[in-house]
């Protein structure tokens, strides 16, 4: 991971040989292309100036692989009810996940966090998860269902430990909420924290729906002495 972006964010990534999409808020390498950019965020065009680059960027593989991918549409509705019976944007679940595991349901990192959400085994225990005869802690983790809801879960109590800051919430889960605490609640100085905190407001961006173009207002109407009321047949009053 990188650290995050100024200004002018953006989103760099390829597409390996093997099918998996790799992401980072700078070029890391001559195979990294630029995927979206924004003043501040991954903003979705909304205005016809700006609809041919929207094409464009559709009609990218790697567009294609984190958006349409089919873990993507085969979890959407989970997602999206998990997301409400928590109360969270099911748009920042969806990019934590895209940002996390890539949609993979049995990823495992280096570090043990498995599933979706990337779910450390410990926080699974925190949250009720134990081992028995029908598996270990990680191994339960790896249903997608229960990934998701513990995952929303610890984000919840995050948001409501840092009031509602998002930023924070997100550091917190990649880096641990002690680890914000000790940097007066701030991001902590990791260089994979501050590109995590980055690749997921930029993903949320994306996965949030276009913003609908602004409506004429309506052209006012003066109702003047003598002018027929439409469809009275008679003169209004």
């Amino acid at each position: 991971m990188v650290g995050a972006g100024g200004a002018h964010a953006a989103l760099w990534g390829y597409v390996d040989e093997h099918g998996v999409p790799h992401y980072a808020s700078e070029p890391l390498d001559a195979r990294y292309r630029l995927f979206f950019k924004g003043n501040t965020s991954l903003d979705r065009p909304a205005d016809t100036a700006r609809a041919d680059e929207r094409a464009a960027l559709e009609r990218t593989t790697l567009y294609k692989r984190v958006v349409n991918h089919p873990n993507a549409r085969r979890y959407a509705t989970l997602i999206d009810a998990t997301a409400a019976a928590y109360g969270l944007d099911a748009a920042l679940l969806r990019a934590m996940i895209a940002v996390e595991s890539g949609f993979e349901p049995t990823a495992v990192s280096d570090k043990g966090a498995v599933g979706l959400m990337q779910v450390l085994p410990d926080t699974g225990e925190r949250y009720g998860v134990a081992g028995d005869r029908r598996g270990t802690v990680a191994q339960k983790l790896r249903d997608p269902a229960l990934n998701l809801r513990i995952g929303a879960r610890y984000l919840r109590d995050l948001l409501a430990m840092f009031a509602d800051d998002v930023t924070l919430a997100l550091a917190a889960y990649n880096a641990g909420e002690a680890a914000v605490r000790q940097y007066g609640d701030r991001v902590p100085p990791y260089p994979e924290t501050q590109g995590y905190v980055e690749l997921v407001r930029q993903f949320r961006e994306l996965y949030r729906p276009p913003t609908p173009a602004p409506r004429a207002p309506a052209r006012p109407t003066l109702d003047l002495p003598g002018k027929r009321m439409p469809g009275s047949g008679r003169p209004a009053e």
